[in-house]
């Protein structure tokens, strides 16, 4: 079957029967998150979401569960942008389950006011690199005990913005721009999927990045007026072209569970595909400094620091 913009979370998984695995999506209180959770369970798989609103992610477990007659989903409080609260999470999930075969790297922000973590980390970073790097080598044990697993981070068209400051990523110049730091956390997803696949491929764990699309959902809360305008502006013949949850969701379910990407692990995908290298379309593609090895090699390194936690062994 050929896939593209279109294609749907049940499309990508007709066929395959996830009966017997795990899977751990973070974010999924909502929008793509749930709709990843539904996809995943409806095929019998074990699904573990984090939310930070218990009430709407009670309602999504007593919704799938009635949806896909999955009664093995089940939520965690998680808020990413607390280390403190990342290592407690990585604790009671690794209590609770020895073995994972896939996580989705699901929640995050964007382009919100400047403003810092817990930990006083720039905000966006913060969340979508830091919290989920700290999250990731905690509970890679469980992914290490599974016969093969995948990790899949979403990522955004939008690390066209910018590559990783590595001079000065929290913006402490007073140059801080939003979508600046957004692009820049969202580089941060991809380099971190190359060195993850560097340091774990060897173990049986494959890791990959992708762009599920332009969807409306809550991430965009904080988009004004002129930001929507803007995008639909730059968008070819000023229509923005959208996609469905079932079909934003669709990446991701691919790149968690697709067989022909056995193999391909370290790259980027877009529309249930592995996409081209591109220095300058601004409507399709993953950039080179955002797959660049030196450059994720660096970013480990910090990411490390930072947070004082390291893959084991």
């Amino acid at each position: 079957m050929t896939y593209g913009h279109d294609t749907t979370t049940d499309e990508v998984l007709d066929g395959i029967d996830l009966s017997g695995r795990r899977a751990l999506v973070t974010g999924a209180s909502s929008g793509l998150g749930t709709e990843t959770v539904r996809a995943l369970a409806a095929k019998g798989c074990a699904v573990t979401f984090t939310a930070r609103d218990l009430d709407k992610g009670q309602a999504v477990v007593d919704q799938v569960r009635a949806a896909t007659g999955n009664d093995d989903v089940e939520m965690m409080s998680l808020e990413l942008a607390s280390m403190a609260d990342v290592r407690r999470f990585a604790d009671e999930y690794l209590a609770r389950h020895s073995q994972m075969d896939m996580l989705i790297n699901n929640a995050g922000i964007m382009a919100c006011p400047q403003g810092t973590t817990q930990d006083g980390f720039e905000l966006q970073f913060g969340t979508n690199h830091l919290g989920h790097f700290l999250m990731t080598v905690l509970i890679a044990p469980a992914l290490l005990a599974a016969d093969s697993s995948r990790i899949v981070a979403l990522s955004s068209r939008a690390h066209h913005r910018s590559p990783m400051r590595f001079d000065d990523p929290w913006f402490s110049d007073g140059s801080y721009e939003k979508w600046t730091a957004y692009g820049q956390s969202k580089t941060a997803n991809i380099l971190f999927a190359v060195e993850l696949q560097r340091r774990l491929a060897g173990q049986g764990v494959e890791a990959f990045a992708v762009h599920p699309g332009v969807i409306i959902t809550e991430l965009g809360r904080h988009l004004t007026e002129d930001d929507i305008a803007a995008a639909t502006a730059a968008a070819p013949g000023g229509v923005l072209r959208t996609k469905t949850y079932e079909a934003g969701a669709a990446t991701s379910v691919y790149a968690a569970t697709a067989a022909e990407l056995a193999g391909r692990g370290g790259c980027y995908l877009e529309d249930c595909g592995i996409a081209e290298v591109d220095e300058t379309s601004s409507e399709h593609g993953v950039r080179p400094y955002a797959l660049d090895t030196d450059s994720a090699e660096r970013l480990w390194a910090m990411s490390v620091d930072l947070v004082g936690a390291d893959l084991p062994g």
